[in-house]
């Protein structure tokens, strides 16, 4: 146990705000939602298809060693961590990579009721009545909100139109736009707040979100910016607000912080992951089902590169994952698909990444996070950067440091500037 330290001098209630732009009623400052799994202020999950690592070719990948949580025999779905992709829960409507309409292929041609006796049918024999893990949705062939079906989506929008032409024949171009606007918008709102609904119903202790939620479009530079800053696209904050109605279904938020090749060992992708995860906290403080805490939140990170198998090296698990953790969330999931689990030549490589790489760099760094909650906040909170665009991070900081650049989120139930109050 570390021995306590004195306590820090009262803070203005400004630093204590969740975050800067939420809108914090008079009084103490909004509990940070509690440990989950392991009961750490910081965990990271396993996300990723490589059973057949030990199972087929006998490669022991060793997560347990550096405190990654997993599932039984590192299985895709389990008590641990479910992911549900779009063939896997009801009958989500989407169009096919061929054009083919899969269960209606629009929102409002799908059968919503069918949809949700199907997912009831296979929650119930997935998941036991008391699963408390992470429950990640992963519908991607359209978003909710009409104008985000953009580049490869456009074709959602289109035939949408189309429909209401159909229908409605008399109608000008500008009134059928406006109708399929919003019979598409409904029907999305439909299909996703009715699956988490009836999801939290049936296990009520998951942690049900949907990934990529919420969305930051901050890819690239603005416009406006002179170089890249990593703010989140203009309007994003009031399409997050249209959204409220997913957020206060959503007992967990998946925000996507993959990087992209070209950030590779860049300051810039520390802005990236910045800017969405802010995103995601303020969401989760402003909208949540819960009234007395923030939904947690645990952004997505892929073990390598998007669209190659190049993994990450420790400046951009730093810019990833140590900077998802000092901005206070609860955790993190590594995800990546089933290639880097194709053959033993594959397992081996990532067996040797993660004993060389990646596990020294997460059990170092749940091991700052679980030391700055012990010292800072009495083991009864998460820490988080006091100014949080500084750029500070845990990696193994002094003392003073930690006193000085980061402060407590109290879990619900305590308080006080060290969370060393029970309510």
């Amino acid at each position: 146990m570390f021995p306590p330290l004195l306590p820090l001098p009262l803070l203005p209630l400004l630093l204590l705000s969740p975050l800067p732009g939420v809108s914090v009623p008079p009084g103490p400052p909004l509990a940070a939602a509690g440990p989950v799994l392991e009961g750490g202020p910081f965990v990271v999950v396993w996300n990723t298809p490589t059973s057949r690592c030990q199972q087929r070719f006998s490669v022991s990948l060793d997560l347990e060693d550096f405190h990654i949580v997993q599932n039984r025999e590192q299985r895709f779905q389990g008590q641990n961590m479910s992911l549900f992709y779009r063939d896997h829960l009801g009958k989500y409507p989407y169009l096919s990579r061929g054009g083919r309409r899969v269960n209606g292929g629009l929102p409002q041609l799908g059968h919503l009721t069918s949809h949700l006796s199907v997912t009831v049918t296979q929650v119930s024999a997935l998941l036991r009545p008391d699963f408390s893990g992470l429950a990640v949705i992963d519908w991607e062939e359209w978003r909710p909100l009409w104008e985000e079906n953009f580049g490869q989506k456009t074709v959602y929008r289109r035939l949408s139109e189309q429909l209401v032409r159909q229908r409605r024949p008399d109608l000008s171009d500008r009134d059928a736009a406006a109708l399929a606007r919003k019979g598409f918008e409904e029907s999305a709102q439909r299909f996703m707040g009715e699956t988490l609904r009836l999801a939290v119903k049936h296990r009520p202790n998951g942690l049900w979100g949907f990934y990529g939620f919420p969305a930051c479009f901050n890819k690239h530079k603005r416009k406006t910016d002179q170089f890249y800053t990593g703010r989140c696209h203009r309007g994003t904050r009031q399409k997050n607000q249209r959204l409220r109605w997913l957020w206060r279904r959503s007992t967990a938020l998946y925000p996507s912080v993959y990087l992209p090749l070209r950030l590779a060992g860049s300051a810039d992708a520390a802005l990236m992951v910045r800017h969405r995860v802010l995103e995601a906290l303020r969401v989760a403080s402003a909208w949540r089902p819960h009234p007395n805490h923030s939904t947690p939140v645990f952004p997505y990170n892929r073990l390598a590169f998007t669209h190659t198998l190049s993994f990450l090296n420790k400046t951009d698990l730093e810019n990833t994952l140590g900077e998802s953790a000092a901005l206070g969330v609860a955790g993190v999931v590594l995800w990546g698909e089933v290639e880097f689990a194709k053959s033993k030549d594959q397992c081996v490589l990532l067996r040797d990444y993660i004993h060389t790489v990646l596990g020294p760099f997460i059990r170092s760094l749940r091991s700052d996070a679980c030391r700055c909650s012990i010292r800072l906040c009495h083991g009864n909170g998460r820490c988080a950067r006091r100014r949080l665009r500084s750029g500070h991070m845990f990696s193994s900081a002094s003392d003073e440091h930690l006193q000085e650049h980061f402060m407590c989120r109290c879990y619900s139930g305590w308080t006080g500037h060290g969370c060393q109050h029970k309510e």
